[in-house]
This record gives structure tokens, sequence and C-alpha cells, in this order.
């Protein structure tokens, strides 16, 4: 099947993904954009999990101050070489992971860091919810498991939702990332500061 230059730029463009990728995508796909769409992701997956134990040492301290000057946020990024870091693609993507803390207020970058004993209460919090809903008995640890599954999603900084894509979280733009750069890339610590607070 002859694909057309034109749908392998708009890949591109959506992506971020290499032109012969794209173009390879597409041929496996059939034409199929989503497809392709698809496939470019899972082998960012792919890319960034064979990656995953390489050394982060470099990076950026990328400084974000939101329009009106009341929320900053501080966001450390590390790379594995200095020339990633002094990239582009680098940049952007610390610009969004900072835009995405000052936009979203997470509490931690991954669900490791959260406390035991603040996870141990809000699953008990949605045990009495549950309990006080009049749910019956065999359910409620699925509704908890799902309720959890959900607070994650709000306080968890790699597993919210991308504020510029909902179709994607942050930990599939930094595995996307990883893919086109071809580097480790790693979230090392955040502050977000809100004028008051």
């Amino acid at each position: 099947m002859e694909i057309s230059a034109a749908l392998v730029k708009e890949l591109r463009e959506k992506t971020g993904a290499g032109m012969m990728d794209c173009k390879k995508a597409l041929s496996e796909a059939n034409g199929d954009f989503d497809k392709a769409v698809t496939l470019l992701r899972e082998q960012g997956l792919a890319k960034a999990t064979a990656k995953a134990g390489r050394q982060a040492k470099e990076g950026l301290i990328y400084a974000y101050i939101h329009p009106g000057d009341k929320l900053g946020v501080l966001v450390e990024v590390n790379c594995e070489t200095d020339f990633v870091a002094r990239t582009d693609d680098f940049k952007q993507l610390c610009k969004d992971i900072a835009m995405q803390i000052a936009a979203s207020s997470p509490l931690v970058i991954n669900r490791a860091d959260l406390d035991p004993a603040v996870v141990a209460a809000e699953k008990e919090i949605y045990r009495a919810q549950a309990v006080k809903e009049g749910k019956p008995e065999k359910v409620i640890d699925k509704i908890v498991e799902g309720r959890l599954e959900k607070y994650y999603q709000e306080v968890v900084l790699t597993e919210q939702v991308f504020i510029k894509d909902q179709d994607r979280t942050i930990k599939d733009i930094i595995a996307e990332a990883i893919g086109r750069i071809g580097e480790n890339i790693q979230i090392k610590r955040f502050a977000r500061y809100r004028l008051g607070e």
C-alpha cells in the first residue's frame, strides 16, 4: 500500500516520532492512522522499558511561572547526556511537565512515593463511604480499589491525564519522549509554589 507523505507528516506532528518510524507504523497498520498511533505508542513504551535501567544524571531544572505571577513550579527532569538536556525537544518536555504540575497540583511523582499511612486512610474513607451508600459487602473491596485508582490519577504526577492531550498520561508522554530521544528520562523532584500558601 502506498503511504502518502501528507499522512506521514500528520502522524509525525501528532506523535513526535521520526519520519521513518511514522512511515513504518503506517505501513504496518495498512494506512490506518489510529492504529499507527497505537503502534508508535507501544514502540515508545517498549523502548522506555528497555532504557529504564540506564542512569540519568544530566538534565534540567526547569522553572515555570504561570501568567499573573502567583503560581510557580520548579521541576528537575533527568536524562543521560548533557547533549540531550540542551535540545528543544527535552526542554519542551520539561515545560509540559512543569505546566502539568502547575495545573494539576500532584502530591508525588510515582505511586510508590505516597505515604502508606495516607493510602490506608484513603482506603478507610472509601470503605466507609461504600458502606454508608449501602453497597453489598462482596463488592465493597472492588469499589474501594476503583476509588483508590481514581485517587492515584489525581495525586500521582505520572498517572495524571496530560493537560494538553486527554488521551495520554504523563507516563505516556515520558515514554514517547524516551522513544524519540533514545535516552532514559526521569522526573527527579518538583516544588509547586502558590502565593499566600
